[in-house]
Parts: C-alpha cells; sequence; structure tokens
C-alpha cells in the first residue's frame, strides 16, 4: 500500500516514501511482491508527486506498473506549462480513464468466473471502488458479497511560476480533488500531508487512528453533534509542530522518522483488534527529494540498480547505449 509524506517549510518541500510493492495473491494471502519500487517523480522542474495504492493497473490485457502510467502521463502532458491545480486535473482525468477501464475488465472477469463455476442469476454493481455481487447457487441459495478493487492516491507537491506553493491530494476513482496545503490560504501555509498506509503516522502526529470513526460510540457522536464539532474536539489531540519556522533539514529528518516508525510498527503489528490482519506494505530503503523555490526539484536519496555493493545510476546506462552527439565524438577521439 506504501506511505508517501509531505513536509512543507518556509524553506521548501520534502517528499518521502517508501520502496514496498504488497499484494494479494490468488488465496487472499498478503505478499512483499518488491523492495525496490519507485513511487516519487519529478513532473516538472518545481513539482513532484508521489504515488500510492494500486502497484499495477492492466494495460491490453497484461499488468503494467503504476510507475509506467506515471512516465506515460508526463509524456502526454506539457507540464511545465500547467499550475498545480491544472497539474492535478490532468491527474483525476488520466487516471481515472484507466481506473474505468481497470474495473470494467475485473466486473466481465467477476461475472465469466461465476458463471463457468455454475452460478445463476449473477449480478454486479459497482460503486466507485467496490463491486457488489449476488449469485444463486443451485437456483435456490441467494449468496451476496462485495470486492474491493483498490485505490490509487497520488500527492502533488510544488511551486508555481508565480511563486505559490501548494501541495494536493487526489484519489481515484472518488474523483477526489482536494488542497491540503496552499500558500495563499491563511493557516494552511505549511505542514505535513500523508497518503497510503497513514494509521501509525497519524496516530503519532494526530492523535488518533483515521478509523476511530469506525467505532459505535463515535458515530453516534457524530450524529447528535455534527462532523465539524467532533472534528474540532479531535484535532485538539494533534500535536503542535512549528512548521513555519522548521528548517528543511528537520523537515527531511521528519518525514525518514514517519516513515520508519511505521516500518517498524507493522513489523511487530499485525493489524488493529477491530480490523487484525493488516498488510505490512512500508519497507525498503526511502526514496526523498526536497522543492525549493530557487533549485526547484532536487533529489535527496533515490534508488539505483546495483550488483553486489556497486550501484548503476539509470542515466549513466542511458548515456553508454545511447550517447549524445558530443559524447559520441569524445569517445571517437579518444580511441
Amino acid at each position: 500500500m506504501s506511505l508517501g509524506i509531505n513536509a512543507t517549510t518556509t524553506e521548501g518541500m520534502v517528499l518521502a516514501a517508501d520502496s514496498r510493492q504488497s499484494y494479494r495473491n490468488q488465496k487472499g494471502m498478503a505478499r512483499i511482491g518488491s523492495d525496490s519500487a519507485s513511487k516519487i517523480f519529478k513532473l516538472s522542474d518545481q513539482v513532484g508527486i508521489i504515488v500510492a495504492g494500486l502497484a499495477f493497473l492492466p494495460e491490453n490485457g497484461v499488468p503494467k506498473n503504476i510507475s509506467n502510467f506515471v512516465v506515460d502521463f508526463c509524456d502526454s502532458v506539457d507540464l511545465q506549462k500547467l499550475n498545480i491545480d491544472q497539474i492535478s486535473e490532468k491527474i483525476l482525468s488520466f487516471f481515472g480513464d484507466h481506473y474505468t477501464k481497470y474495473a470494467e475488465e475485473t466486473e466481465k472477469q467477476i461475472k465469466a468466473d461465476f458463471i463457468s463455476k455454475g452460478f445463476s442469476n449473477v449480478k454486479l454493481d459497482r460503486t466507485n471502488n467496490e463491486i457488489k455481487f449476488s449469485y444463486f447457487v443451485n437456483h435456490l441459495s441467494q449468496q451476496n458479497g462485495t470486492i474491493d478493487l483498490g485505490i490509487l492516491e497520488f500527492l502533488i507537491a510544488g511551486y508555481n511560476k508565480e511563486g505559490s506553493h501548494k501541495v494536493k491530494v487526489v484519489i481515484v476513482p472518488h474523483n477526489i480533488e482536494r488542497a491540503n496545503l496552499d500558500s495563499q490560504s491563511k493557516n494552511k501555509e505549511f505542514g505535513s500531508s500523508w497518503i497510503g498506509q497513514k494509521d501509525v503516522v497519524s496516530r503519532v502526529v494526530a492523535g488518533f487512528d483515521p478509523r476511530i470513526e469506525l467505532l459505535p460510540f463515535v458515530k453516534k457522536a457524530f450524529e447528535e453533534s455534527g462532523n465539524e464539532e467532533i472534528i474540532k474536539q479531535l484535532n485538539s489531540l494533534q500535536y503542535i509542530i512549528q512548521w513555519g519556522t522548521m528548517t528543511l533539514q528537520d523537515a527531511i529528518d521528519f518525514c525518514k522518522l514517519a516513515i520508519e516508525t511505521t516500518t517498524a510498527i507493522q513489523r511487530f503489528s499485525d493489524g488493529i483488534k477491530a480490523d487484525p490482519g493488516d498488510m505490512p506494505g512500508v519497507g525498503g530503503p526511502i526514496d526523498m527529494a526536497v522543492i525549493t523555490p530557487k533549485k526547484g526539484f532536487v533529489w535527496i536519496n533515490k534508488k539505483n540498480l546495483k550488483l553486489g555493493n556497486k550501484e548503476v545510476d539509470l542515466n549513466e546506462i542511458d548515456d553508454l547505449v545511447n550517447p549524445g552527439p558530443e559524447k559520441s565524438k569524445n569517445e571517437t577521439k579518444k580511441k
């Protein structure tokens, strides 16, 4: 599932993410597929993105890594000319279309599977990321259930050309697009945002797990006092962190701590009592980038391919395989 986190200060922005890809196999068992996935991408000179949620989407019937879809998105749009709001809208549209195709293909596969097993009167109803189904066994016993298709989460952060900064979260297929931080909104200029498996960092910083809303007495409180009042009371548990005076190095340390703490808790736990059997979806190396008004997007730590202890930069490989005109000329002279 991943954990992506942003911290925004007066000095700049930090984007950090783990490297784990996890999935559930055909038996429904949690599996770690990889600890070398990339989840942070540079969209333009001053804008970056973190991806969480589904690790793959199908293309022409073949599963394709989400990172490849991000590359396709970057190739399809001139992102240098767009502001953060426009980029968010493009992401919502681009990945919304791909998610719709994925959901439709999944519906067809589920229905065909039920029919092949001899079930009758198969009915499917999809809402956002859930498919509710019903069918009859031997024309007598009706069975009902729900399948979770998963979601895609995107955290977009950076600076617009006029100097303003913004952090937005986009969630597909719920068509959610919200600004978490905005330099042009009072008291929302600086802070931290996170996507993915955020329960640990939410408990540490906010003081409660987001799933607290599922508890009966909390539901009752929302009904009796209203969402605004209860959220206000819950927010009083949040630690006071002076984001506006925090240095960029402190922001880097905070993001690193949040991911490492989540990885450690997941190592020793297996979900919560109200929802046991959680996925250890955060782990592997931490990739990190900073974005500043003057320097733009700069990598602080990024995985490279390696053999043993020797790391190889993909850019170096590209230069060797496809040398530019000047490099080819220099190599010829050496020979």
